[in-house]
């Protein structure tokens, strides 16, 4: 429900009470307004605390009680029927309401516990990288919504500033293992490795392998889209991607410039090389002084919108100019969720690399 949608709904039991009160002065006293009373506190229950729904129970059966010697209780077996009618939902209604927070309480912990999990498996990077700007963002979905198998992480290794965001198949604890698998797997191989392909080589391996150890890791659960990219330390005018079914990059111009790094030839995402494998490609870009690289998970591009329109990077960010990577993250995220109407239905991961002027 959208925020407007909650304040409008929280003055329902409100209006059910009074236009109750307003039924009946204005009808005979042949009909009742015990049906206005009645819903009132229901309406109430799983929007107001356990005193506004309290308060909404006793206003509503004030309101009968106030009808009934109105009209001078004219069938004393109908009018006792309608208050008894509107006490036991009353009561109903704070049953409801008691449910509602237990329940609240419940899965607030449990997205509390699944949030610092997912701070301890994506830590924040630091703001520089080997002279380069970077800033990172991990935005849960709604809090409804089960945690994800979004990841990123960057480090500086001997072949360059390298960096992954990926998207793990499926939800719960099966996608974080995956996750944590494919993260480890990518902070040795980014080590040692001379090359992005042999990197996606040693990821496509460690899926395979703890697949076939852990029997809580379905078969296909290691289904990722990744995208990996290389940032040479000695050479920050180039850019390196290897995109393995995940959503193309954003590269930024200092001018407003935007363009799509979109891989030249299509690969599926890794754990999938035994439906149908090639060998790796990796695209190589100029990256100019001043620049802003972009990668994010699918969270930032499925995000829609009340009339089912999804949130478009390429055209929203266009044209603009941002001071640093932290701006340009804090501009997606907040635009996606007032694009959605607060949280986002899935996860999403963000990365942004500058590179400074006169590098």
């Amino acid at each position: 429900m959208s925020p407007f949608a909650r304040r409008v709904a929280r003055w329902l039991p409100a209006v059910l009470v009074i236009g109750g009160l307003v039924f009946d002065l204005l009808t005979p006293a042949r009909y009742t307004a015990a049906p206005f009373f009645s819903a009132a506190p229901l309406v109430a229950a799983p929007l107001y605390t356990p005193l506004g729904t309290a308060v909404t129970a006793v206003a509503a059966l004030a309101g009968e009680l106030w009808t009934a010697m109105f009209h001078g209780m004219q069938d004393y077996t109908e009018s006792a029927t309608e208050t008894v009618t509107v006490f036991v939902v009353a009561l109903l209604a704070l049953g409801i309401n008691r449910i509602v927070r237990i329940h609240d309480a419940q899965l607030a912990s449990v997205r509390g516990v699944s949030e610092a999990a997912q701070r301890a498996l994506l830590p924040m990077p630091p703001e520089r990288i080997a002279g380069l700007g970077v800033a990172a963002r991990y935005v849960g979905a709604r809090v409804d919504a089960r945690i994800g198998g979004d990841l990123y992480a960057v480090q500086d290794t001997p072949n360059g500033v390298r960096m992954i965001v990926g998207d793990v198949r499926g939800k719960g604890l099966g996608a974080v293992e995956a996750a944590v698998i494919v993260i480890g797997a990518f902070r040795e191989a980014a080590e040692q490795e001379a090359t992005l392909e042999a990197v996606a080589g040693r990821l496509e391996r460690a899926l395979q392998r703890e697949g076939q150890r852990r029997e809580a890791l379905d078969e296909y659960e290691g289904f990722t889209t990744a995208l990996l990219a290389e940032i040479p330390t000695k050479e920050q005018s180039v850019l390196r991607v290897l995109n393995r079914g995940h959503p193309p990059p954003l590269l930024l111009a200092p001018d407003g410039g935007l363009r799509e790094l979109a891989p030249t030839s299509p690969a599926l995402p890794l754990g999938l090389t035994e439906v149908a494998g090639w060998p790796d490609r990796t695209d190589e870009s100029f990256f100019p002084a001043g620049s802003l690289l972009l990668l994010f998970t699918d969270g930032v591009t499925e995000a829609r919108d009340r009339a089912g329109r999804f949130y478009d990077p390429t055209v929203r960010l266009r044209g603009r100019h941002f001071l640093g990577p932290d701006d340009l993250l804090d501009t997606v995220v907040e635009e996606v969720s007032r694009h959605a109407g607060g949280a986002p239905a899935d996860d999403m991961a963000l990365l942004a690399v500058q590179r400074p002027l006169g590098a």
